[in-house]
């Protein structure tokens, strides 16, 4: 054979081996996107001497939560190839998990820098990693994926795909959307841009489901063996339609195949949607037992939830406390921490960890209506305890997250520091709610009960004020305001009869309550007292205190000035003239506060 035919022998074996190993990276490519990872690795670790095939095995190992094995296959081939620059946007991936965004940034230009800036496998490289990475940075995936674009050639999808997860995560779902049908242009059918698009409008709530729908469907279409559009459609109706989600997650597991390790898992959270609690932890065991030395660490959450359902606090904290031990902390939601603090909260002992994951998850929830729900439960159950600081604390917390707090809100903050004896607090609350609702005679109504309770003697007057502008919103319509205008009449009985000795004035407040209720019993005889009393000068007798009830609580306010409030509960609290504060509670405790000392 001639020495041409060889070479053209050789020459064309090399061809062949360079197109079977491109066809064989795009298969591993298209395995790791359709997140079937085990068998993505076993092709890519079949192509020797590719940095491209060795940048996406690492790729895959890092999505299986192997960080370590990333990094150590891509030191080893950096070794053998010191400026590659997609092993080089590889090792800057791991910088960034490792938290390292400096070194992270430097290997990301270094890279960018050896390509000449027109490679559009490695701008997409840097691009997947900010996305992907919690330490990565939005706005420079942007740049550098919409810089991969424009390079005349480009016909990779991915990149277009990558550029939308960007936006998403710089929640502009917008621009998202659109980089994602931009992928279409290069394949009609690439079913991952549609089902991304999808998603896109699944996080906007209940109400997108038709157009959450339309794109899962034509992902469905386009490519029935695309196992993530199953996988979102397991999760959307886990809550709603069990049925369903069955359903998808039967032909999510079919598509997945081998690929799916936690299959056993994902049935026995089924058992747990079913409300199956017990069956969901005989299942879940089963799974634990199956899984060898490290099984599923979310067998352990579920069976802590299902536990939780059970109304077994012990059994759920120590599920908790073991899924917490063996998860990755990356995976870890905030929901999980405030199902963890609510199950605290029943066992006696546990508030301050309790308050401590509270905390957490709010810190970790991205949302406000989560927020408000973790905020909101934990402030219930201390008011349910009776515990009113504790609640009057978390009250206030979401005041802080809601954008648009409600009379609610305000109320339950408010109130919560009053009862207290935390009356700055409650103050401050209630002028909010002036300073919101100004047209509501309620804000004024409650700034004049907490004035009331600062200056209990009525000596200075604080509270006039305040009851005087709830008069006069409330009379616009008595009838709905009813309760705040006696309220603050009767404030004004006790204030012109018992510190300004107005009898004339203390009468017109008598008679403006009794307009509005003449069967008012309490009124009805502070009145005939306050008839018979003669202002101005000592009386033969002592004069009989004036008495208030409201909302299961007596005031009586004695002729010396003394405050004497019955709670519902049987506390007792006197008030006396010099500001002493005197707290029986219905077990006899006794708690005397004296007044501060005056500034000169």
């Amino acid at each position: 054979m001639s020495k041409i035919k060889i070479g053209f022998l050789v020459a064309a074996i090399l061809l062949l081996t360079n197109v079977i190993k491109a066809q064989n990276l795009e298969e591993g490519k298209r395995l790791f996107f359709y997140e079937k990872y085990t068998s993505a690795k076993n092709v890519l670790s079949q192509i020797p001497n590719n940095v491209e095939a060795t940048y996406w095995l690492g790729q895959t190992y890092i999505a299986t939560d192997n960080v370590a094995g990333a990094k150590s296959l891509y030191q080893q081939a950096l070794a053998a190839n010191p400026n590659s620059p997609i092993l080089i946007a590889g090792m800057g991936h791991i910088e960034l998990l490792e938290g390292k965004t400096t070194d992270a940034r430097q290997r990301f230009e270094t890279a960018i820098s050896l390509s000449g800036g027109k490679n559009a496998s490695v701008l997409n490289a840097v691009g997947y990693a900010n996305i992907e990475s919690k330490n990565g940075d939005a706005d420079y995936a942007i740049d550098k994926l919409k810089l991969a674009s424009t390079l005349k050639g480009m016909k990779d999808p991915d990149v277009y795909i990558n550029l939308g997860d960007a936006y998403r995560k710089n929640l502009d779902g917008g621009m998202a959307q659109i980089a994602y049908l931009n992928a279409l242009t290069f394949n009609k059918n690439y079913a991952r841009a549609l089902y991304k698009t999808g998603k896109i409008y699944q996080t906007q709530g209940g109400g997108q489901r038709d157009i959450v729908m339309k794109y899962y469907d034509d992902a469905i279409a386009k490519d029935p063996t695309f196992p993530p559009v199953y996988y979102s459609l397991y999760n959307y109706y886990y809550s709603t339609d069990v049925g369903r989600s069955a359903e998808y997650l039967e032909k999510y597991l079919t598509a997945k195949g081998d690929d799916e390790p936690n299959a056993c898992y994902f049935r026995a959270s089924m058992k747990y949607a079913q409300g199956l609690f017990a069956d969901a932890i005989t299942e879940s065991d089963k799974c634990i037992a199956a899984g060898g030395a490290n099984p599923f660490p979310n067998l352990y959450g579920l069976k802590a939830y299902s536990y939780n359902r059970l109304k077994d606090s012990i059994n759920a904290k120590l599920f908790f406390d073991e899924y917490f031990k063996r998860q990755n902390p990356d995976k870890i939601e905030a929901t999980d921490y405030a199902t963890y603090a609510n199950v605290l909260l029943k066992l006696p002992g546990n508030d301050s960890l309790a308050t401590f994951y509270t905390t957490k998850a709010v810190d970790m929830d991205t949302t406000e209506i989560g927020k408000v729900t973790i905020l909101k439960n934990a402030a219930l159950y201390f008011e349910n305890q009776k515990k009113f600081v504790e609640a009057a604390g978390w009250y206030n917390k979401l005041l802080s997250v809601k954008k648009n707090v409600t009379k609610t809100d305000l109320y339950n903050a408010g109130y919560n520091y009053l009862r207290t004896g935390n009356y700055t607090n409650a103050l401050s609350v209630f002028s909010l709610y002036t300073q919101k609702f100004p047209e509501d005679p309620y804000g004024y109504n409650m700034s004049g009960k907490v004035s009331w309770s600062i200056d209990s003697t009525m000596q200075q007057g604080l509270a006039n004020p305040y009851f005087e502008k709830a008069i006069q919103l409330g009379q616009v319509d008595s009838v709905k305001y009813k309760t705040q205008l006696i309220v603050s009449y009767k404030y004004f009985v006790s204030y012109y009869a018992n510190i300004k000795k107005d009898k004339a004035t203390a009468l017109v407040y008598c008679d403006k309550i009794l307009a509005l209720d003449p069967t008012d019993a309490e009124t009805i005889n502070n009145k005939a007292l306050i008839e018979s009393m003669k202002m101005g000068t000592a009386p033969k007798t002592a004069p009989k205190p004036v008495v208030s009830e409201s909302k299961g609580e007596k005031v009586v306010i004695g002729a010396d000035g003394t405050v004497t409030t019955t709670a519902k509960d049987g506390t007792v609290t006197i008030i006396s003239k010099n500001g002493t504060v005197t707290t029986i509670t219905k077990d006899g405790k006794k708690t005397v506060v004296a007044p501060p000392a005056k500034k000169n």
